[in-house]
């Protein structure tokens, strides 16, 4: 289900865009507000805007991307969280194992075998290098 409604929502976000980029500008931006276009019939602050299916598409695109976007939050704030240690009552202790632990029943046997103690120890030092003229 969340899977679907996202799939709607970037369906609706592609026609959303479409639409907004196929409408033709009307007015001048920022400056209508200020009363640079206030004449026209298609200003911020003007007269009755003309309707057209851009218009309304737009509209009901925005919309339908507001309520899928709320719906999508909804549905992520009930998803499954982990339960914290801190919501088991005090009382109750994990029960240790009654099993005896498993004993190793194979010896360890080393991969190299030991160096033989007959061989001579030396404690010398490594003669120092020779300086060199």
């Amino acid at each position: 289900m969340y899977t679907f409604i996202i799939v709607l929502l970037i369906l609706d976000c592609i026609v959303l865009g479409v639409a907004v980029l196929l409408q033709s500008p009307k007015g001048g931006g920022l400056s209508a507000a200020f009363g640079g276009a206030g004449s026209s019939p298609d200003s911020f602050i003007g007269t009755r805007q003309a309707a057209n299916l851009l218009t309304k598409t737009t509209w009901w695109s925005a919309g339908i991307f507001m309520g899928l976007a709320y719906l999508l939050q909804l549905m992520s704030a009930h998803a499954s969280t982990p339960r914290s240690v801190l919501d088991e009552p005090f009382g109750q202790q994990p029960a240790a194992p009654t099993a005896p632990a498993p004993t190793n029943a194979n010896p360890v046997v080393p991969l190299q075998p030991a160096p033989s103690t007959n061989a001579p120890r030396s404690n010398a030092k490594p003669p120092a290098p020779k300086p060199k003229p």
